[in-house]
């Protein structure tokens, strides 16, 4: 019995100073974590930009020089050939242009050189008398009519042996640009107007020896114009 209890005690210690099994080491698998963290909202706050004051700019006004219109010359009048044998003075027969102003049944006459002067139609179909040695020299029928504003005109009296012409002398920008006589015999009263671009005072010279000879004569008289 004792040998039995020293036996177990013995191996008691013996087994004590052994000590236990070592443990089997244990391999720690970590399982990946789900997911489930929401995702984040990427939030982007649009910035508006700060305006700066406006200020309203006035452009300086631009300097456009003044530009003078050109006046554009109509061409001169076709004039009909000189005849031959003509003779040296012929006249010109009309009717008054104050027709509401002249004894009914009478027409004008003037009468010209017929080297120096024609009869013929002017730029617009009238009947006109122009001058050969002059280019826009023409004696035309007229009457009277408002003017444009940058025409001014000068009034003078005009006397011959038979009649009185009112003149009236049109300027533009203090250039002469022509004249027209008004008057009569006491049984018409026409008017005329003499037009030139050169050689003004020789053209308007010529017209009034022309003018100078105005009477009235009876409509049944008058010579019949080519």
């Amino acid at each position: 019995m004792i040998q039995r209890i020293s036996f177990i005690l013995i191996l008691s210690l013996f087994m004590t100073a052994c000590g236990g099994a070592a443990a089997t080491p244990q391999t720690l698998i970590v399982e990946p974590a789900a997911a489930t963290e929401a995702p984040v909202e990427s939030t982007v706050t649009e910035i508006s930009p700060t305006l700066e004051p406006t200020q309203t700019f006035t452009p300086a006004p631009t300097f456009t020089p003044s530009v003078t219109p050109t006046e554009t010359s109509l061409p001169p009048l076709e004039l009909p050939t000189e005849a031959v044998n003509a003779p040296a003075k012929m006249v010109w027969d009309g009717a008054p242009t104050y027709l509401g102003d002249s004894q009914p049944g009478y027409a004008f006459r003037v009468t010209y050189d017929s080297s120096l002067w024609v009869v013929t139609s002017d730029q617009f179909g009238f009947p006109a008398l122009a001058q050969r040695d002059i280019q826009y020299c023409v004696i035309t029928g007229a009457t009277g009519r408002g003017m444009p504003a940058n025409i001014t005109m000068e009034h003078d009296v005009l006397y011959t042996d038979n009649i009185t012409f009112d003149v009236g002398i049109a300027y533009e920008n203090g250039t002469k640009k022509f004249v027209t006589y008004t008057g009569g015999d006491g049984k018409i009263i026409t008017g005329f107007q003499v037009s030139f671009q050169d050689q003004a005072d020789t053209c308007l010279a010529d017209a009034v020896t022309v003018l100078s000879t105005l009477k009235s004569v009876p409509v049944s008289q008058t010579t019949p114009q080519p």
